[in-house]
């Protein structure tokens, strides 16, 4: 007679999913992580009560402890996300506040409003990243100065009226492009930059 096997024997379902664009595949409580270059591949998932595995043409190309408890994020491995995912993972609060202080008080502001403006800060780092590729790009004066401007017009800066105001050849600080007029439309609300500054404006 053989040897009993190490491990009694544990039911299995197997589900046939296709690989969403976020590379999870779901055990329809928890989502788990797949190498992103199978996006939009039809994978098997296998699932016992302790283990969620993922075969990729009857290869083994993941697997994960299962949770037992619904969970508000997915189980990602960092080997299963691109290059520009994996940078993501290094952001942190500390340096993005210390990055926007080197540039000036109008970054800084700008930078603790995406950081504040959701309920995680971590829900503000790609607007912060955003912000630092802005400054490599066109420079720390005339990302500065785009902050300025953006926060004499509203309390709620976005990337895109930033991007405007950098890309833009604007002499005086008044010459606001059209496309960041439009966004603060709605009855133009000023930032704390321009109280500050006794709501005077420049001539």
């Amino acid at each position: 007679m053989r040897p009993l096997p190490v491990h009694t024997y544990e039911p299995a379902m197997w589900l046939h999913p296709k690989v969403g664009y976020d590379y999870l595949v779901s055990d329809g409580v928890n989502k788990y992580s797949v190498p992103y270059d199978l996006i939009g591949e039809k994978v098997d998932v296998r699932l016992t009560s302790r283990i969620v595995e993922v075969f990729y043409k009857q290869t083994r190309v993941a697997a994960h402890i299962r949770l037992d408890k619904p969970q508000r994020d997915p189980v990602v491995k960092p080997e299963h996300m691109p290059e520009a995912h994996r940078k993501y993972l290094n952001y942190n609060v500390e340096d993005f506040t210390s990055w926007a202080n080197t540039v000036g008080p109008n970054t800084a502001e700008t930078v603790q409003f995406f950081l504040s403006n959701g309920r995680e800060a971590e829900q503000g780092f790609k607007a912060c990243a955003s912000l630092t590729k802005l400054g490599s790009r066109h420079g720390a004066q005339r990302l500065e100065d785009a902050c300025e401007r953006v926060l004499r017009l509203t309390s709620s800066p976005t990337i895109r009226n930033i991007c405007a105001l950098c890309k833009a050849s604007v002499e005086r600080k008044e010459d606001v492009p059209q496309e960041v007029r439009k966004e603060g439309s709605h009855g133009i609300t000023r930032g704390a930059a321009y109280y500050r500054k006794g709501g005077q404006r420049n001539e």
